[in-house]
């Protein structure tokens, strides 16, 4: 059953203006406390410490996808376009608002050391015995059920989870408007209001007419710019790279029996990997750095100095690789350790493609996986094309693949100890 608010409600957005909630079931997920627990989690992660504006959180983003979706059924509707099934509006609404509930805090830095899964835990908060799960099951029985599947892009109609998961979905326009707007740079905008407007459900897909080509171009060059200049900024990699330490290190020392004199039940869940849900919610950003406050005075010296590191933003330094030399790299580790320095800890080289990443693919599958669907557009006689094929632009960065490897260290520790390093090693740090 979907009963209709008395009055619309109406939420001040800095990026899209305004977000209308007209649907009752909307208004009482977005009340659940699972939903506003996402108020104290970020965005962008740690990508506050290099763009102080970053402060954003996962709950203004989530509006923001369910907007951007509204919209788009709204045109849909609006037109008449058949090939929209109309009643399957409340099950995109409820899939693009709730699509990044299970993120936890600082969710890709966790995720790596704990191999969890933002959206598994998304999936275990419909399903299990939450309060989103109970105002699901007031719609139909089966709701929740359906809601995961358009989530998990199993459900049997790939329009509804091709508006929050295709390259070309309600997530990533906003996440690039919205991350462009809170960082204060003009890469991530284009032209959405002409994208929605050239939105056409046609065959279960969700394609774009021939005349908009050119603002779906400016749209993955934005998100190209967006990925180099903020997502992959070398800072922000350096906390990211301390944050995974923090987490690493205190999972050592739990699995080696240390005992910490600060360790609450739920990360102690988290360290020990049998957390439920019930814990996992009362994770959040607040929650990681009072433990992180309280680390710092433990007796463990690499722990409080990882822990102090990230809330202070005394973040490692970094030099740029051309070519990975084994051998050299062998040297440093050797050099670190006998000046005191711990080489599992204190240096680290990054690549930015620990994540997968493309500008844009052009194929449903890569490397045997399912990808993302790709863009289609539709000419004046409702043939489809795959959009590469009539962009050069688009052809042009297709599959690009591009970055820098970098070697990151803590460079007063370094300098402290500048005179016990070879030549080769003070060579390579410029010291």
């Amino acid at each position: 059953m979907n009963r209709q608010l008395s009055e619309e409600k109406v939420f001040k957005d800095p990026v899209h203006k305004y977000i209308y909630v007209q649907d009752q079931t909307i208004w009482d997920l977005i009340n659940t406390k699972e939903f506003q627990r996402l108020r104290r989690i970020r965005q962008l992660g740690t990508s506050y410490l290099t763009f102080h504006g970053a402060e954003h959180s996962r709950f203004s983003h989530s509006l923001g996808v369910y907007e951007i979706t509204r919209k788009i059924i709204s045109q849909f509707e609006r037109n008449g376009f058949p090939g929209w099934p109309q009643e399957e509006r409340l099950l995109a609404l409820c899939a693009a608002l709730l699509h990044d509930v299970g993120h936890g805090p600082f969710s890709h830095s966790l995720e790596q050391v704990f191999d969890t899964h933002h959206e598994q835990w998304t999936c275990n908060i419909l399903l299990e015995d939450t309060e989103v799960n109970r105002i699901l099951r007031n719609v139909a029985d089966d709701f929740p059920e359906h809601v995961t599947a358009v989530i998990n892009k199993t459900y049997p109609n790939p329009i509804v989870s091709g508006l929050i998961s295709s390259q070309l979905d309600a997530d990533r326009m906003d996440y690039l408007l919205r991350d462009a707007y809170f960082t204060g740079v003009n890469y991530g905008n284009f032209d959405l209001e002409r994208i929605l407007r050239v939105l056409r459900p046609i065959d279960g897909k969700i394609v774009v007419k021939e005349s908009g080509m050119h603002a779906v171009e400016h749209y993955l060059m934005s998100r190209y710019q967006m990925y180099w200049q903020i997502y992959f900024h070398p800072v922000t990699r350096s906390s990211e790279i301390i944050l995974r330490q923090i987490f690493r290190r205190a999972k050592e020392l739990y699995e080696g029996g240390y005992v910490f004199c600060w360790m609450p039940e739920p990360l102690k869940r988290l360290l020990d990997g049998t957390i439920a849900v019930k814990d996992y919610l009362k994770l959040d950003e607040a929650y990681l750095q009072t433990a992180f406050t309280e680390w710092g005075d433990e007796g463990d010296e690499l722990l409080a100095e990882l822990c102090d590191r990230f809330l202070t933003r005394r973040l490692y330094k970094y030099i740029m690789l051309d070519k990975p030399d084994i051998s050299l790299f062998n040297e440093v580790r050797q050099q670190f350790a006998a000046i005191g320095l711990n080489p599992d800890y204190h240096m680290e080289i990054d690549f930015p493609f620990d994540q997968p990443y493309d500008v844009y693919q052009p194929d449903t599958k890569k490397g045997g996986k399912e990808e993302k669907t790709p863009i289609l557009l539709m000419d004046g006689y409702e043939a489809v094309s795959e959009i590469s094929t009539k962009s050069d632009i688009i052809r042009s960065i297709t599959g690009l693949h591009q970055g820098q490897s970098h070697l990151y260290y803590p460079e007063e520790k370094l300098r402290a100890s500048a005179d016990q390093l070879s030549d080769k090693v003070r060579k390579l740090f410029k010291i």
